[in-house]
């Protein structure tokens, strides 16, 4: 019989090899013994597996739930336990008749950091072994003393199914019969440092319960999704690309549907009025498939090639607004099962748009159920909080030169792109990791190893990032938000750089805002805001964001920044889209300002949808309707968005009168796009700018259209012909009028 001493530490959940005690064992003398540890239980019996046949019944050595006793076999068999608790008698295979499931090559790969699909091997998986169904847990956890799987299905009781150690790798698992996808569960690990016993949410997990719940579900892995041609096309650099940023808990809440005055329109899904249906939904957040619903067509219908999601993996906090994940592997709960979320996106790719998920590699939050000391160590973070700790967000920073950290992290970023068929990620916060004194006074940083202040360990990280994603899913694209000058963010790896496809353009941003809120009065004294920006331009694979961060935190809307009456708010708003819709780099805007949303941005509300029955806001979102289309359709717009041979100044000089023009170039050398900008509300009649071919030029878009709510100022019949007199050094020129606070876009057509 077993050791009085071995049998107090399973019962005490305190021993570290339960797999050496628990299940089917020969002892010295040959006779076969089974133990079992069922809290709870009043009788157990062991019973032929295949037969049902009674072979033993098992003494109670316990109170706490200890079954022991020999079997009359001479060989170890498949068996079965029978167990009696009050009136209820049922039958169920011991995990503990399982050897160990992990192969050496998983483990060899998990322990080097080398393992490309890291959730193939760690998590639950529902699985058949033996002709049994369950499912497989495994955790990375080197320094807990043990660790048990909890959850409905054992009354969450660490003692009924503490695991077996891979000492090779620091990897706990273990297989339990009849535990099914949609059991709920936790791991509950024993530090081997103080004994704290500590609850934790499973690193790998890939559902998780509503918050303030935190346990995971156990759900089946998604499909591999086979790369796409057409995807693959649609996300090339010389591609219109269009994206449009969404919080999903604020774009639409409940219970709301649309006015009686605004009927659906024909098959698009979207209300008469310009804006979505709404079917309603709990807590007033929409689930996937609602979302597949009115989000995808209305968003489609405006001409975005790509929604960008703000962060949809498991996050406690709604404020956090998803940048303070928590279950990397999981999309949170608040809309719907993670099967909802690939629905969601196969419906995006069917009405030809992209989806780049928002992703948080930089830091993760300290709550307690998640990674935050997981194993009563400092595992997923540096244990001096001088690198460990963003002062700014209250937060802990990934140990960067951990391997099997970093092959959390890449596994995840694969996870996402292959097993939901995402085109691309937006990695958020890139300055805070590429810096190691990123918002931190002197004294409060550790330098790298040569004395600088570079995170080395974070660059190479990077560089590893997006060298296996452009080797594994070549399709996709990865977009940096980094604020700094930081070089070579978006260029290869193998010239030196991080190996984005690529970067925000947050200098353009700040500039732009910042001129463009400017009393027109004063305009000319700060053209340069406009133009600085066309001296980098090509340094970097710039993307122009108009993001969430910029009608927030008490900035306001983008239409309440606008200078100016009411009439010249829209107007300013209007020039300064095609503005940035002409401009070489992709484009990137927040919901709601593709129709002037009022108030600054708020989680806990929808966007202001009744606004659209005002026809300036109803301009508005035409006009991003049409700029979209025209940014798909004229290929001088989209083809050379990162080549200098792409774009001409015409004229950047005229600041006494506020206007600004230049030329697109595609790669056919027909392909030309001629922009006019005036600044003022000013009308500006008879103005000439130099154009390189003689012909037709076809208005395109004029932002004072009274289609937009303008005035309608603008050249007679849409259309502008070249005149045979040389201007601006160029051969040819077009005599305008320019419409006050209006943006021009013509195409040649010969």
């Amino acid at each position: 019989m077993l050791d009085i001493r071995e049998m107090e530490r399973i019962c005490q959940a305190r021993h570290h090899d339960p797999f050496a005690v628990l299940g089917m064992h020969r002892d010295d003398s040959g006779r076969l013994w089974v133990r079992a540890m069922i809290p709870g239980a009043s009788s157990v019996g062991v019973i032929e597996a295949r037969s049902g046949a009674p072979v033993a019944e098992l003494m109670r050595r316990d109170p706490s739930g200890f079954f022991e006793g020999d079997v009359p076999a001479r060989a170890p068999f498949p068996y079965r336990l029978r167990t009696a608790t009050g009136q209820a008698v049922q039958t169920v295979d011991d995990p503990y008749r399982f050897g160990p499931i992990l192969g050496q090559t998983d483990l060899w790969l998990l322990s080097e950091g080398t393992h490309r699909r890291p959730f193939e091997a760690l998590g639950a998986h529902p699985r058949v072994i033996e002709d049994v169904a369950g499912t497989l847990f495994a955790v990375w956890a080197p320094n807990a003393e043990r660790v048990s799987v909890t959850g409905d299905f054992n009354d969450w009781d660490g003692r009924r199914h503490p695991m077996r150690l891979r000492p090779e790798a620091g990897i706990w698992e273990i297989f339990l019969p009849g535990v099914h996808a949609g059991a709920r569960y936790k791991f509950e690990l024993r530090s081997r440092r103080d004994g704290r016993v500590l609850y934790k949410c499973d690193p790998y997990g890939r559902q998780a319960e509503l918050r303030p719940a935190t346990a995971n579900v156990v759900v089946q892995l998604p499909t591999a999704i086979a790369a796409s041609d057409q995807r693959s096309r649609a996300n090339a650099m010389d591609a219109p690309i269009s994206i449009y940023e969404v919080h999903l808990g604020s774009w639409r809440r409940g219970p709301l549907t649309p006015s009686p005055s605004a009927p659906r329109s024909g098959g698009e899904g979207r209300a008469g009025n310009g804006g979505p249906p709404f079917p309603g939904s709990s807590e007033g957040f929409l689930n996937w498939h609602e979302l597949a619903d009115t989000l995808v067509p209305y968003v489609a219908d405006l001409g975005f090639t790509h929604i960008e999601l703000l962060p949809v993996t498991e996050h406690p906090l709604d404020a956090s607004w998803g940048y303070q994940p928590i279950g990397l592997y999981a999309p949170t709960a608040r809309h719907g099962e993670a099967a909802g979320l690939l629905a969601f996106v196969q419906r995006c790719h069917q009405h030809g748009m992209g989806v780049i998920l928002d992703w948080v590699p930089g830091h993760f939050p300290t709550d307690e159920h998640g990674l935050a000391r997981f194993d009563g160590t400092h595992l997923f973070e540096h244990a001096d909080p001088r690198e460990g700790e963003h002062p700014d967000w209250g937060t802990l920073i990934y140990n960067f030169g951990r391997r099997e950290v970093r092959n959390f992290l890449i596994g995840n970023a694969l996870y996402w792109l292959e097993r939901f068929g995402l085109d691309g990620l937006r990695v958020d916060a890139v300055a805070s990791m590429l810096y190691r004194d990123y918002s931190r006074a002197p004294g409060q940083w550790v330098t790298n190893v040569h004395g600088g202040r570079e995170n080395l360990e974070a660059i190479d990280f990077l560089r590893v990032l997006n060298d296996s994603i452009r080797a594994q899913r070549p399709q996709a694209i990865t977009v940096a938000e980094e604020s700094t000058a930081f070089p070579g963010v978006s260029r290869p790896v193998a010239d030196g750089g991080l190996g984005f496809h690529l970067k925000w353009n947050m200098g353009w941003m700040h500039d732009t805002l910042r001129y463009i809120a400017r009393d027109p009065l004063h305009r000319r004294h700060h053209q340069g805001e406009l133009t600085f920006g066309l001296i980098y331009a090509f340094h970097e694979n710039f993307v122009l964001p108009l993001s969430h961060d910029e009608v927030v935190h008490g900035k306001g809307s983008l239409l309440a920044r606008m200078p100016g009456d009411r009439w010249q708010r829209f107007a300013n708003l209007r020039l300064y889209l095609a503005f940035m819709w002409s401009h070489p780099g992709k484009k990137l805007l927040f919901m709601g300002g593709e129709f002037g949303q009022l108030r600054e941005w708020n989680h806990e509300n929808g966007l202001d949808w009744q606004l659209l029955d005002d026809p300036l806001h109803a301009g508005v979102q035409r006009l991003v309707r049409d700029l979209n289309r025209l940014l798909r359709s004229a290929h001088a717009l989209h083809e050379k968005d990162f080549e200098p041979a792409g774009f001409e100044w015409i004229d950047h000089v005229d600041a006494s009168q506020s206007v600004l023009s230049f030329l697109r170039r595609g790669c056919d050398p027909r392909a030309i796009v001629v922009v006019v900008c005036n600044l003022t509300p000013v009308v500006r009649r008879g103005y000439r700018i130099g154009v390189p071919q003689a012909g037709r030029y076809l208005e395109r878009i004029n932002t004072d259209s009274e289609y937009y709510g303008g005035s309608n100022v603008g050249t007679s019949l849409g259309v502008a012909q070249s005149q045979e007199r040389s201007w601006h050094q160029r051969p040819h020129c077009l005599e305008l009028t320019l419409p006050p606070l209006g943006t021009l876009i013509f195409e040649w057509t010969g």
